[in-house]
């Protein structure tokens, strides 16, 4: 039989383990788009890099803000173009870090920074 404050334990750090969790889908982005393009072939485009902030509640149980990734593409994709090479990046400032531990962990922020290549439509309106 396990002890109530072992059991407690377990369900505190099951819950610290899942928190903040953010889920990207290339299925599902209106903009068509790629992780990785071939090396022997880089993608000729116009670089970005956009950054947001998103926001947890409760130890991450719940997102106050969440960037959308649509909204971030679509953004920075015209018409017929496309994103080449995306890359993610999920992280913590240390000002983020400094707010979680002042409202401990009621208040978790994050960095999510979103960068690629935007690749034009080619010139006979087929891809590049």
């Amino acid at each position: 039989m396990i002890h109530p404050v072992t059991r407690a334990g377990l369900a505190a750090l099951a819950l610290t383990l899942s928190g903040c969790a953010m889920t990207f889908d290339a299925a599902d982005l209106g903009v068509p788009t790629s992780l990785a393009e071939p090396a022997q072939a880089p993608p000729q485009g116009t670089a970005f890099r956009v950054t947001k902030h998103p926001v947890f509640l409760l130890w991450g149980l719940a997102g106050a803000s969440r960037p959308n990734t649509e909204d971030v593409l679509a953004g920075q994709a015209a018409t017929g173009a496309r994103i080449a090479n995306l890359r993610i990046k999920v992280r913590s400032r240390w000002s983020d870090l400094l707010v979680t531990a002042l409202t401990a962990g009621l208040i978790t922020p994050r960095s999510v920074t979103f960068e690629g290549v935007v690749v034009p439509r080619g010139p006979q309106g087929t891809g590049p």
